[in-house]
């Protein structure tokens, strides 16, 4: 028997947006308002139509922020 282990937030290379809102505790909707702003943003990565986030690059996005 095969069990599927769920992998936690930090050990992802990318996270849903859902899973980018809980981590980072940022709404869903500013999450994509700032991947609609910055459509060539590093921390993005389209799969289809569908937007993740590359956990560590938005990380270092956010340290060097200072509003978000």
């Amino acid at each position: 028997m095969h069990t599927t282990k769920e992998i936690p937030f930090w050990e992802k290379y990318t996270l849903s947006i859902e899973e980018a809102s809980q981590y980072f505790r940022i709404g869903e909707k500013k999450l994509r308002q700032l991947i609609l702003e910055n459509p060539a943003a590093d921390f993005i990565l389209m799969n289809g139509n569908r937007a993740q986030i590359k956990r560590k690059l938005f990380e270092q996005y956010i340290d060097a922020a200072t509003v978000v």
